[in-house]
């Protein structure tokens, strides 16, 4: 029984590699073939190096590098809201976590049930928010809703709540710690894989934003990468064949190379924060 049962580990390993990894490496080759080549050689058959980087300078052609500009955008929304989200959700998920006080087990139930909500029923109440004061089309619009992560504050209060040292933080009241040094010289340092799964959490979520943006941005000069890439495709013949040859030299090979430059920062983030990400996970399964 056990060797079938690793047998069946293996197989269903090799299986969900297959699913999930081919797509992936098909998407890293396609920038390497032409259109054609495409078409006509199989699947994951190799081009050519040349070939990529005359994929990249046809997209800078595009509205005149408009896809540096996304890119650019996709940066600045991504690290601002991560920065801010960070900022904001871990010292709430401490105070839910760590301190008694009225109306905690309401906000709790708040937090769950926004949690549970989809977002693009969140979408239309955030596009009027930001109208009300006058942020539409603006980065704000893209930055502020973004940063909000009522996930990361209940994974801050699982977190404070469970795996925070008691002895430690009633020894340091003792000797005369205020709430806030308490935060500052053991709940945040104690919390470096937490740190690490929220950053990844959170920069992965606002990275691949498309709908919010979508929704709140009309000018092509604020739009993110997603959303840029949606006005490559819609713009262009790329994935439609059957219009009209344009001067466009926008094919499925360029597109391709958008969705590499869209992949590989997310790929890059999980290597270099996959042992925060496995420690982040367990965090708050043992109680001290």
């Amino acid at each position: 029984m056990g060797l079938l049962g690793s047998a069946l580990r293996l197989l269903l390993l090799v299986l969900f590699g297959v699913y999930f990894g081919l797509p992936l490496i098909w998407l890293l080759l396609a920038p390497t073939k032409t259109d054609n080549q495409l078409l006509e050689l199989t699947p994951l058959a190799f081009g050519s190096f040349a070939r990529v980087a005359q994929a990249w300078q046809n997209l800078l052609i595009f509205d005149h590098g408009a896809i540096v500009r996304w890119s650019v955008n996709s940066i600045y929304y991504t690290l601002t809201s991560l920065i801010l989200s960070i900022v904001l959700t871990v010292p709430a998920g401490y105070a839910l976590g760590t301190a008694k006080f009225a109306g905690r087990s309401t906000l709790l139930w708040l937090t769950l049930i926004t949690m549970i909500l989809p977002g693009s029923a969140l979408v239309l109440p955030l596009f009027l928010e930001m109208n009300v004061v006058h942020l539409v089309n603006t980065p704000w619009s893209v930055i502020l809703p973004a940063a909000f992560f009522p996930f990361g504050v209940y994974l801050s209060y699982i977190f404070y709540s469970v795996s925070l040292p008691k002895d430690l933080m009633a020894a340091a009241r003792v000797d005369g710690c205020s709430e806030l040094q308490l935060f500052w010289y053991i709940g945040l340092p104690l919390a470096r894989s937490l740190l690490g799964l929220l950053t990844f959490l959170s920069f992965t979520g606002n990275w691949n934003n498309f709908f919010l943006p979508f929704v709140m941005l009309n000018t092509g000069k604020f739009y993110n990468l997603p959303v840029g890439i949606q006005v490559l495709m819609s713009g262009t013949n790329a994935l439609r064949p059957t219009l009209s040859a344009t001067d466009i030299p926008i094919h499925r090979a360029e597109v391709a190379t958008a969705g590499v430059a869209m992949v590989l920062p997310v790929m890059l983030v999980f290597i270099f924060a996959q042992r925060f990400l496995v420690t982040g996970i367990l965090s708050g399964t043992l109680k001290e």
